[in-house]
């Protein structure tokens, strides 16, 4: 068996390596389009006056992204996305089980410029660094804590963002990328109260920070 499987890794590298390599050039575009997932840091907030921690789930959208590349090395790129929904929670401080909150819908537009190390291979790693600017389009209450927390709303986002990442070419214009980025998002959590609907209070910055995963199928032109 262990010399079988020897024997197909062999296969399969030498088919790989006796290809022709297909690279990024100067004045292409790849579109990208795929899943990715946004998996924010914990303890997004803490409210020791309440005893309890704001938390937010990891939520999973569809991605796309546009990439130009002004050099063979260097390129700008675009990350647009459907909006990405979130579960949050108030997890207490005496470890008793968590309170469902709300849910969040976002957008996380962001563009980045990217350095590609080999821009003639098949195999394409690169980096990048840019500006996220992150827009929460609508913040609904869980229905049983309605009759404490009568709305919610959660201010926009700037911040910086951080790629790593590689597409592997499949022929001429196809590939498949690998996409891992880091965004700096903090927002001021805003909510009103039952007891005074009309008056709202900020309870402080939720900082997110979240990774983002993603695995997208691409075509370069």
């Amino acid at each position: 068996m262990k010399r079988s499987l020897a024997v197909l890794t062999s296969a399969v590298l030498s088919v790989a390596l006796a290809g022709p390599a297909f690279g990024h050039e100067a004045g292409q575009w790849i579109l990208r389009a795929g899943v990715g997932t946004v998996m924010p840091k914990d303890n997004n907030l803490s409210l020791p006056d309440l005893g309890v921690t704001v938390n937010v789930d990891d939520g999973t959208s569809l991605t796309l992204t546009g990439t130009y590349m002004f050099t063979d090395n260097w390129a700008f790129d675009i990350l647009a996305a459907w909006p990405f929904t979130h579960d949050v929670k108030l997890d207490p401080d005496d470890g008793s089980s968590s309170i469902a909150f709300g849910e969040v819908e976002h957008l996380p537009p962001t563009f980045s410029i990217q350095y590609h190390f080999l821009p003639e291979s098949s195999f394409q790693p690169f980096v990048g660094l840019g500006l996220n600017y992150t827009t929460f389009l609508s913040e609904d209450l869980d229905a049983g804590i309605t009759g404490l927390v009568s709305d919610f709303s959660l201010d926009d986002s700037f911040g910086v963002a951080a790629q790593v990442g590689a597409d592997w070419m499949l022929g001429e214009h196809w590939l498949i990328n690998f996409d891992v980025r880091w965004i700096n998002i903090e927002s001021d959590l805003k909510a009103s109260f039952a007891a005074a609907p009309t008056e709202s209070a900020t309870l402080g910055t939720v900082t997110i920070d979240p990774l983002v995963l993603a695995i997208n199928v691409g075509y370069s032109f």
